[in-house]
């Protein structure tokens, strides 16, 4: 596989439409996925003295986090009010291979930040909410 640029690691929100249109969130600078999954183990005493786990089984979530510069763009508007009114909502992420994942997603977290005479800075963090899968 050849490296991947960062920058084509994109965040994108669905428009919510019934066939839905994504729109990259603009000004991001880093863009984190994490995959995460709770096991469910069934060691007993057949196991040899090993730890065994229960495949397909457990607690499934994905978790996003991104930084960027504040743009006022239309995607940042629609997240900061999911973030004020709890709503979760459609998002894709992409990859520069061409790969996308998709899923209902929760804004966990938002700030906003600022130096005098600097640019406004944001960072999120969204929690998965039901299966994300490759699109």
């Amino acid at each position: 596989m050849a490296a991947q640029k960062g920058s084509a690691f994109l965040l994108k929100i669905s428009d919510g439409a019934a066939s839905p249109t994504y729109n990259t969130v603009a000004g991001l600078r880093t863009t984190q996925m994490s995959i995460n999954g709770e096991a469910v183990v069934i060691t007993s005493k057949d196991s040899g003295g090993w730890r065994e786990l229960l495949s397909g089984a457990g607690t499934r979530s994905v978790s996003v986090s991104a930084a960027g510069i504040f743009l006022g763009s239309a995607a940042e508007t629609q997240i900061r009010g999911n973030a004020l009114s709890g709503t979760i909502a459609d998002y894709e992420l992409s990859f520069d291979g061409g790969e996308k994942m998709r899923g209902k997603f929760l804004v966990q977290r938002l700030d906003y930040s600022g130096d005098f005479n600097g640019e406004r800075n944001y960072t999120m963090t969204l929690e998965s909410s039901g299966a994300v899968a490759q699109a």
